[in-house]
Order: C-alpha cells, then structure tokens, then sequence
C-alpha cells in the first residue's frame, strides 16, 4: 500500500464530510473553494485511498424508540474463559453478525470485548445475551450497563493539518 498523503483540502473535504455527508457536491466545492469536477475527483479518491470507509444516515433512536415503541441501549463487558485468537475471533465473529450490536470492540486489559448494544427492549436484550452470552462455555463474565440518558454521541475523529 502506498503512503497517503492529505493537503488542507483534502483534510477539509474530510472534516466536512465527516459532519454532513449529504451535502452536494456542489456544496462541498463551493466550501473548500475548488470546481466541483475536483472536488469530486478528490472525494472519489479518499473513498478509493480507505480513509471514508462508508457514507451512512445515523437515525436519531429517541425519535425512531418513539415510533416503534421502547428502546434500550447498552455497553457490555464481556470477559472470555480462554483468550486464544481461534476463541477471540470466534466470539467476535458472532458478534459482528448480530443486527443489534452496534459496536464491537477488542480491549485491554480488563475484559476482553466490549460491546455497544441497541434492542427494542428488555426482552429483546434477554434474547440477544441468550444468543451471544449464555449459548457460549467460553463466555466467562458479562457486564451490562444500561443506558438512562445519552449525553454525547459523535462520530466525527479530530483532524489536524498536514
């Protein structure tokens, strides 16, 4: 793979995409003072270089939880008996593969995943730790933190200039 390097305008196509990826691409040239032709060239190439790995719509879930009924959202800890890499990568390719876990992380030290869940409810969480949790021998400790209010939930990763 060969080196990236980002002017100021590329790290500004990033920024603003990174807060608002439906703009158009007008729009976004207009901002970074370059032809939309360039601007659309540049933005093609960071999605060709791996630095935008995807454009996605983020749902706001008290309003979605509003219109179809109750949500919950939980941060788990899991904590596996055995930390092979055939163990770790079995319980997190399962993971992965679950609709309700939003996030998987890989952790040190502490426990060894940490999982950022969201499920219609109480009994939807029941089934998903029957699922990924209970099913598993080699699940040693679950930790589940239940969310009473979200405070803060960015995506956006802090750029400097070249």
């Amino acid at each position: 793979m060969e080196p990236i390097t980002l002017d100021h305008i590329d790290l500004q196509l990033l920024d603003l995409l990174q807060n608002d990826a439906g703009q158009s691409n007008q729009a976004l040239a207009e901002q970074v003072h370059v032809s939309p032709p360039t601007c659309l060239r540049r933005v093609r190439r960071l999605h060709d270089t791996g630095l935008i790995e995807r454009q996605v719509a983020l749902l706001q879930p008290d309003r979605v939880a509003a219109v179809q009924g109750h949500g919950l959202a939980c941060i788990v800890e899991v904590t596996l008996d055995r930390q092979d890499a055939g163990a770790l990568d079995a319980f997190e390719a399962r993971a992965v593969a679950h609709s309700a876990v939003q996030q998987c992380w890989r952790v040190s030290p502490g426990p060894d995943f940490i999982l950022v869940v969201h499920t219609r409810d109480m009994p939807g969480y029941l089934a998903l730790s029957q699922q990924l949790f209970t099913g598993d021998a080699n699940v040693r400790n679950v930790k589940a933190f239940f969310s009473t209010k979200r405070a803060k939930f960015g995506t956006a990763i802090p750029l400097q200039g070249p």
